[in-house]
Formats: structure tokens, sequence, C-alpha cells
């Protein structure tokens, strides 16, 4: 008798896996009330109906399973709130319960191990970052104080740009520039980048892109996150 080759024997052990994952699945969702939601696939769950813009997708899944719907990204059940009376429930009635983000990779590596108050669980940590926050840099006395800062960087927006009278301008670089330079000067105590080569500190650009990477990694989607047993392939290459 031939033995089975090992592509018959992985599609054995998935269609196993698969099956045992149904069952497990029903038996749950026969043991608790759950919200209502599509029917999820084997390992992707309901991504698959995640577009490229998933607050319009969830928008229109919304209008078929409810202002409250349960959905299932990989391995991980979510629950969509998609009505300002649900959103509440989460937000301020339950707000303890679910202030803490998901531990995902981009808390890990961009936040030194879910460290800063976006990615920090909710617990002494998080509300000592919050004090600090508030105190040090969003209390009215304080805002009050760098209010120079933002009077300078005003005066040089306008500078700069009045220099580039009468010539096509991008507006949205000058606005990083004035954006940034405020909140370094405001958190940090400088700029902290080049306005000549002398200077040893980063360029602007090289600040730019290094913010405008952060927000991105921060907002990807990375299938490692829902998926953890791939997780270590790193398939989209975000953590590296």
């Amino acid at each position: 008798m031939v033995a089975p080759s090992w592509a018959i024997l992985a599609l054995a052990w998935l269609a196993t896996l698969t099956l045992l994952s149904k069952l497990i699945n029903l038996r749950h969702r026969r043991q608790k009330k759950l919200p209502p939601g599509p029917k999820p696939w084997p390992i992707i769950g309901n991504l698959n109906l995640v577009g490229s813009k998933p607050h319009q997708s969830f928008h229109m899944l919304s209008k078929k399973y409810g202002k409250i719907m349960q959905l299932k990204f990989g391995s991980f059940s979510v629950v969509v709130a998609s009505s300002p009376k649900m959103a509440k429930q989460f937000l301020k009635t339950h707000g303890k319960t679910f202030a803490s983000r998901p531990a995902t990779a981009a808390g890990k590596y961009t936040s030194y191990n879910y460290c800063d108050m976006t990615w920090a669980p909710y617990g002494p940590h998080w509300r000592q970052a919050r004090k600090i926050y508030l105190n040090e840099l969003f209390s009215p006395k304080q805002l009050d104080t760098y209010e120079y800062i933002r009077v300078e960087e005003l005066h040089a927006l306008i500078s700069r740009l009045y220099a580039l009278s009468g010539k096509e301008v991008a507006i949205r670089e000058h606005l990083a520039r004035f954006m940034l330079t405020n909140v370094s000067r405001m958190a940090l105590g400088d700029k902290y980048f080049r306005e000549s080569k002398s200077d040893s500190s980063v360029k602007l650009d090289e600040l730019r892109e290094m913010v405008d990477e952060w927000f991105w990694l921060n907002g990807v989607f990375n299938i490692g996150d829902w998926i953890p047993w791939l997780s270590f392939l790193d398939l989209q290459g975000y953590v590296k």
C-alpha cells in the first residue's frame, strides 16, 4: 500500500481542525447568548468581509445584523457597536472594562512593550501616565505657558508662506512642520530637527518620516495579531 503524501496528510489535518473548530464554536454559541453576526470562515473568520476602509465595512454589515454585532477576526471574537447608544455603553457606562487595547505587534514594538499611554493596559501605570499628561502638558495653566511657542511658530509659518507668494505651495508640508515644531517644543523642549547643515539633529523630513511611519504602523492590519500561529512568519513584514 502506497503511503499518503504530506499534502494529503495536511489536508486531513486541516479538515479535522476545521470540524473541531465548528463543533467548539457551536457549543459555545449554545451556552452563551451572543450578538448576531455573519457566519465565520475557518481560520480567517470574517476577515474577508472587512475591506480597506473597515468603518465602511462595519457600517454595511450593521445594516444587516444590527447596531451591535459579533465578528470573528481570525482566532478572536470582536463585538462591533454601530450607534451612539451602543458606543456610550462601551465608552462610558462600561468604560473601565473596555479601556485596554488589544495587545498587538504595533503596541509591542512601537511603544517599548506597551509602555506608553496609547497602548498600556488600563491600570496603575496607565493612570499615572494619564496624570502626567494632564498635569504637565494639557492643563489650562501649562497650555497658557506654552502660548508664546504657538505665537512664535505661527509667525514663522506666516513668514515662510509670505516669502513664497506667487509660487505653488504644498500647504500640507508647511502645516506638518508647524505641528511638529509646536509639539516637539512643548513636549520635549526643543525642535528636534535640523535647521542648518552644521546642526547634528535630524532633518525635518526625517522627523516627519518617522512620525508618519509611527502612525502608519499603529494603524495597519497585521495578520499575525489575529491569527497568532502565523505571527512568526511576519507575512506582511510589519514587525521587521
